[in-house]
């Protein structure tokens, strides 16, 4: 039986450079807020925001109604509009909507299941506000808030 051989310097170069372009390649992409390009409302601060899609504000600055749309429970965009605007892991959302819905002051936003889905019905809503990778903003949708 042969001994392994030692893990010389360009080895183990070569396997961190690999674990980290790894670890890059599985950042999260950026996520921006959202709302049709015939939206009235322009701009939000990233308070308003996380006020709308956690329930506590149901207009937009103007008065008009405002209606979040929510990705999948579970889906990593999801996760990470919330731990990056709202600050709040997807256990404490969910345990936030249990109590709110317990007491019977609201009802989650609606959720879509991809960002195909997102901008359709934010074309169909010119109230609805959503979220998305900056990289599939087009002319359909305009940006409220970046990461």
């Amino acid at each position: 039986m042969r001994a392994a051989a030692p893990i010389t310097q360009p080895r183990l170069s070569i396997a961190l450079g690999l674990l980290l372009g790894l670890s890059v390649g599985s950042a999260a992409a950026e996520v921006v807020v959202v709302v049709s390009k015939n939206s009235p409302v322009t701009a939000l601060t990233r308070e308003q925001v996380v006020d709308i899609f956690l329930g506590k504000a149901s207009r937009f600055p103007d008065g008009t109604r405002a209606v979040p749309i929510d990705h999948l429970e579970g889906s990593a965009l999801r996760d990470e509009f919330y731990l990056k605007f709202a600050v709040r892991s997807p256990a404490q959302v969910k345990a936030h909507w249990s109590k709110i819905i317990f007491t019977g002051r609201g009802q989650p936003p609606q959720e879509i299941a991809n960002a195909g889905d997102m901008k359709k019905v934010l074309a169909e809503n010119p109230n609805a506000i959503g979220y998305i990778e900056q990289n599939l903003v087009d002319a359909s949708v305009k940006v409220l808030l970046a990461q």
